[in-house]
């Protein structure tokens, strides 16, 4: 096929990726999605065309040829090329033509490598021990010979409750908390490791530490439960080797497995580990190892249909820090503050005699300089270590993770100074993709406050906290916060599979559970229907297909979705407002007393009919984009209705509404839900209004929180949305910042003004929900928003304020590179913008309003705007 006429190759690509992976060994799709970004290009590049190299490791390399298409993000496998079978492995190239005649060499190469594809795959058989223990991790190994030198070697591998594994003495991988947690009976996710450095002719062995983790440990609210999937843990392992001389050797958990009791005595997620050196067995998983002692495994009865690869990484250790403080306390105890309140464990280094015990207990705050440990409720926290002797030991616990800042050290040796202890913070492997500045030191802190929330509460599945007996993926929390979260953390993978989740344990009638993976909790088991949380359903899958492109995840979820707006649908009243069950309504907000987190000042039933409103409007944009025209039109409807019972029940004679309150006027104002132009004006008025009658306080909880600062803004009350925005009085975003906070608290008030501690049952210091805001930073504050899915077009469009004299945000777009900055000096707005390739920007300023090409703009206009001006981006109290 013809090329384009010869041309400097200007334009420069990175390597693809398949799905949402960032690498490609174990990839669970037959014919997975491509992406590449154009990492450099001509101003204002746009692709015209692409073509993808497929090389297998042997036969003929399969071209597409040049195919007219601007799509580099998420592209479908192409057509006519054999689809991946299990274990296949090829590596992947594209280059790119843009319109203006540029193109690209080859990109470098993606190595991609299928999973294990269909259940008839696993002959491995999921295997405990014959005589368990509770609580206690086991260890199970067995032992083989290879004939000859290893050419390549897979380690498929998954179980019940965590583990590690090791083969010849050496740790596989390097990710924690595996496989983590899921709807086990629907869904278990195995890992692909290759392991082929690990192995060696002649005799090996491969073994592994079991735990309990979230399947049959401790979990769940008010001391938790156990067995909550299963009474028993199991492992499934299997090994497949290829040798030289052209044998496979297939390694698999059988009946023929040994296992024993080891080093940790005990191990949960709540309580902590108690891990004792000298029950070690040295050199357990090497060949040779004498396991004539070890106990026998049986065989679980398992469904391999339910195994699924990854769709996102892993958990891992993603930072050490070492305490920035160590304190005496007033009873003489040593206390290390590591600064920074944080989802992980301890990690020491520690020489002393055999027997001696060294006690680490984890908290968030300190009461008149003690460990304050009430907020923990049933969670002990405690890890303890018992030395062997002999040298250094270094010692970190393999089955458990604390949310802590604080942590007591006890027992440590006194002929060892000083204390080595580092905290390990852990979550999911994400990549990081978004950053947010400004010239108030104090917002930006809060912004690091958000992201340090999201990172504790990132640990495989969105919990709500990560400290206390609970640690659960309530629904409402990441509704709220997701189209945060995609901004700053490439959380696309990870949400997808619980997304994944949410729809299995869904409920024949509809039903969303409060909590995904689904468990029994007291009260909040079985579920009902309720707005906010329930609406996760549609409303996290929308912020995915926004943020990343990702049309597909809409399919997966589609049915979900219909089902929750269908169940709701039948659940109204004969005047067309859904007021069955009990709802949340704006849960936490300040008025709610410590006793009764019930008890907020918004009508519930005006917030779930505003969210019926709104989600039945998102589903049917949802079946627009999946060309569902008949359900786009039934949605629509439904979504008119509801809108117009909205006005009927609580739009009352004045123009107010039935609950004078400010989340009542942001939903109506964000939601659309009001009848005419006259109505959004008044109700912005009123917003504004009742703000200043706050004294320019928060009045919001789950349901207003995210709305309200954009709510202001959308009706041109950009002061009042800054004032609330950077006030430090409580209840406030920065009042937690004035006191010292590190991360978002799950009330306004968790430190009471006076500094006592919130009595309430629910103090939570790190909760990400009330931290949505910042994606208002984001989006109004530095300027930069997304137009279309993915960001494929851009919004350039900040709206200074509240004495701010700069601030910026950048992101990593599907596509490349975003940023927005902005600077006022003296009477001159500055505004510098890069924009992807392959992308295009609307620039929305002062007296300008433009579409750009992808590049580095600077644009500068006068400021402050002119208060009669019909451009003035900000008006006056």
């Amino acid at each position: 096929m013809p090329e384009n006429p010869p041309v400097e190759a200007t334009v420069t690509l990175s390597a693809p990726t398949a799905e949402h992976r960032s690498d490609g060994l174990g990839i669970g799709a037959a014919g997975p999605r491509l992406s590449w970004v154009i990492e450099s290009a001509p101003h204002d590049w746009l692709q015209d065309a692409y073509e993808l190299e497929i090389r297998p490791e042997s036969g003929p390399i399969r071209t597409t040829g040049r195919i007219d298409s601007g799509e580099s993000v998420l592209v479908p496998w192409p057509d006519g090329v054999p689809p991946l079978r299990s274990r296949e492995a090829r590596t992947v190239r594209v280059r790119v033509w843009g319109g203006d005649g540029s193109h690209s060499e080859w990109s470098p190469a993606l190595a991609l490598e299928a999973g294990l594809l269909s259940p008839d795959d696993f002959i491995a058989e999921m295997i405990t021990p014959a005589v368990p223990e509770l609580t206690r991790p086991a260890l199970l190994r067995t032992s083989f010979v290879l004939p000859a030198p290893v050419v390549r070697a897979r380690l498929y591998i998954t179980a019940h409750g965590l583990y590690e594994a090791e083969i010849n003495g050496t740790r596989v991988g390097d990710e924690v908390l595996a496989p983590g947690w899921s709807s086990y009976h629907h869904r278990l996710r195995y890992a692909t490791h290759d392991v082929t450095h690990l192995l060696t002719e002649g005799a090996n062995a491969v073994g592994a530490w079991l735990g309990e983790g979230w399947f049959s440990g401790r979990f769940g609210i008010h001391g938790g439960q156990t067995n909550l999937y299963g009474s028993h843990t199991g492992l499934l392992a299997q090994l497949e080797v290829d040798c030289a001389d052209g044998s496979r050797v297939v390694v698999n958990t059988d009946e023929r497995w040994r296992c024993a009791y080891g080093p940790i005595i005990s191990a949960g997620l709540y309580e902590g580990e108690r891990y004792d050196a000298r029950a070690e067995f040295d050199g357990w998983s090497s060949p040779g190892f004498d396991a004539s002692r070890w106990g026998a495994v049986q065989r679980v009865d398992f469904d391999a249909t339910v195994l699924r690869a990854p769709t996102g990484p892993p958990v891992r250790r993603v930072e050490s820090r070492a305490p920035e403080k160590v304190l005496t306390s007033p009873s003489g105890r040593t206390i290390l503050d590591f600064g920074q309140n944080l989802a992980g464990r301890g990690r020491m280094r520690v020489r002393g005699e055999a027997g001696t015990s060294v006690t680490l207990r984890h908290a968030e705050i300190l009461k008149d300089g003690e460990l304050y440990t009430r907020p923990l409720r049933h969670a002990v926290s405690t890890d303890t270590y018992v030395l062997k002797g002999g040298g250094i030991e270094e010692w970190e616990p393999r089955f458990t993770i604390h949310g802590f800042r604080y942590v007591e050290v006890t027992g440590w040796p006194d002929d060892q100074a000083p204390l080595d202890v580092t905290a390990q913070v852990l979550h999911t492997d994400m990549r990081r993709t978004g950053w947010f500045a400004s010239s108030d030191k104090l917002l930006d802190r809060f912004h690091e406050n958000v992201r340090w929330s999201m990172r504790g509460n990132f640990v495989d599945v969105p919990t709500d906290c990560p400290q206390r007996d609970e640690r659960l993926g309530w629904t409402g929390d990441i509704q709220v916060f997701a189209p945060t979260a995609s901004f700053l953390y490439d959380c696309a993978g990870m949400l997808t599979s619980w997304l994944a989740d949410l729809a299995h344990d869904q409920y024949d009638d509809g039903t969303v559970p409060f909590i995904v993976p689904a468990i029994h909790v007291p009260y909040w088991t079985p579920a009902w229907a309720a707005a906010v949380w329930g609406d996760a359903a549609v409303l996290v899958p929308w912020t995915l297909f926004q943020r990343f492109g990702d049309r597909e995840v809409l399919r997966a979820q589609y049915a979900s979705a219909r089902a929750w707006i269908d169940l709701v649908a039948s659940q109204r009243d004969d005047d067309g407002v859904w007021r069955h069950g009990k709802q949340l309504g704006d849960w936490l907000d300040p008025a709610t007393p410590p006793e009764d987190p019930w008890l907020a000042r918004t009508d519930a039933y005006l917030v779930a009919q505003a969210y019926l409103a709104h989600s039945s409007r998102v589903l049917s944009l949802i079946a627009r984009e999946l060309g569902e025209d008949a359900d786009e039109q039934r949605y629509g409807r439904l979504a008119d209705e509801a809108r117009e019972a909205f006005v009927r029940a609580f739009l009352v004679p004045g123009g107010r509404l039935a609950s004078d309150t400010q989340t009542a006027y942001a939903l109506a104002l964000r939601f659309g839900l009001l009848p005419d132009a006259e109505a959004v004006a008044a109700a912005g008025e009123r917003l504004a209004e009742l703000v200043g009658q706050d004294g320019h306080r928060i009045a919001t909880g789950f349901a207003g929180t995210p709305e309200v600062c954009d709510a202001l803004a959308e009706a041109g009350r950009h002061d009042t949305a800054y004032r609330l925005l950077l006030q430090q009085a409580c209840p406030s975003w920065l009042y937690p910042v004035t006191q010292g906070a590190t991360t978002v608290w799950e009330r306004w008030d968790s430190i009471l003004p006076d500094g006592s501690i919130n009595p309430g049952e629910m103090t939570s210091f790190n909760h990400y929900a009330l931290g949505a805001v910042a994606d208002f930073l984001h989006r109004t504050v530095a300027g930069l928003a997304p137009l279309a899915p993915g960001y494929r077009r851009l919004r350039i469009a900040p709206r200074p304020g509240g004495g701010l004299t700069h601030a910026s945000a950048r992101h990593l777009t599907p596509y490349g590179t975003a940023e927005v900055s902005w600077e006022l000096t003296g009477a001159a707005l500055t505004v510098t913008a890069t924009v992807p390739p392959n992308t295009t920007a609307d620039v929305d300023l002062p007296g300008l309003s433009v579409t750009v090409g992808s590049g580095t703009h600077r644009f500068e206009r006068p400021w402050p705007v002119h208060p009669g001006d019909p451009s003035t981006m900000a008006s006056q109290d």
